[in-house]
């Protein structure tokens, strides 16, 4: 049985540069490009749907809180609450950033390629194919993680907890006329005015968090404003 002569080397030049030809090759790239945008966009709409799974599963447990915490003695049900659509919220700000680096790339090629091919008046950017190398060999978020939290507590969370206060505070009011509202909002060893005073502060940081002016830095076609650099550094 004779030798082979196209033995397959896994260290060689040609193998390992396996896709180098699709940088020079036109037919090549666009068949490149076709596979990768599929990929992308699959990528994308898996954490999409992740995020939206998330979202649906805060709005059972308000649900649940809400329909439990006016059948039982105690108020501590609508904190509960609150510390679980916490998490939920940490959670949907990582999945959401995840969310927002596949988009930022799929952008990126729409913008630049399919744009360009339904209307040739140039490229937004110039060194598209550079960027999106940049960003396969070293992956970024393209939003950081307090603009996309305060953007998560505007659209979704905010109004939930919001809701969860309001029960709350009448709760502990007009809920239990035969007692004070201090006894009503009272947990086993903590008195009712610690419990209202960390309530408190615990919403004034969230409205911060969500209103506090600052720049806008992820790219937002659909918000009308100014956007930063593609990629972002930190």
């Amino acid at each position: 049985m004779g030798e082979e002569t196209d033995e397959f080397k896994p260290e060689g030049k040609e193998e390992r540069d396996v896709a180098e030809k699709a940088a020079y090759d036109r037919s090549e790239l666009l068949s490149l490009l076709q596979q990768y945008y599929r990929g992308e966009m699959s990528q994308s709409a898996t954490f999409l749907g992740r995020l939206d799974l998330t979202v649906d599963w805060a709005i059972a447990v308000v649900t649940a809180i809400l329909a439990l915490s006016f059948e039982s003695r105690g108020s501590y049900l609508l904190l509960i609450g609150m510390v679980a659509l916490t998490m939920f919220l940490i959670f949907d700000v990582r999945r959401y950033r995840m969310y927002d680096a596949y988009r930022a790339r799929v952008r990126l090629i729409e913008e630049n390629v399919l744009a360009n091919a339904f209307d040739p008046e140039g490229l937004p950017l110039t060194n598209w194919r550079e960027e999106i190398a940049n960003d396969l060999k070293h992956p970024t978020y393209k939003v950081s993680y307090l603009e996309t939290l305060a953007r998560r507590l505007k659209r979704i969370y905010l109004p939930l907890l919001v809701l969860l206060g309001l029960a709350w505070l009448f709760r502990i009011t007009i809920f239990v006329p035969d007692e004070t509202w201090n006894e009503t909002a009272a947990i086993p060893g903590i008195p009712g005015e610690i419990v209202v005073s960390i309530v408190g502060a615990f919403y004034l940081v969230l409205f911060a968090l969500a209103f506090w002016p600052r720049e806008r830095k992820a790219k937002g076609e659909f918000h009308g404003q100014a956007s930063d650099a593609w990629k972002k550094a930190d």
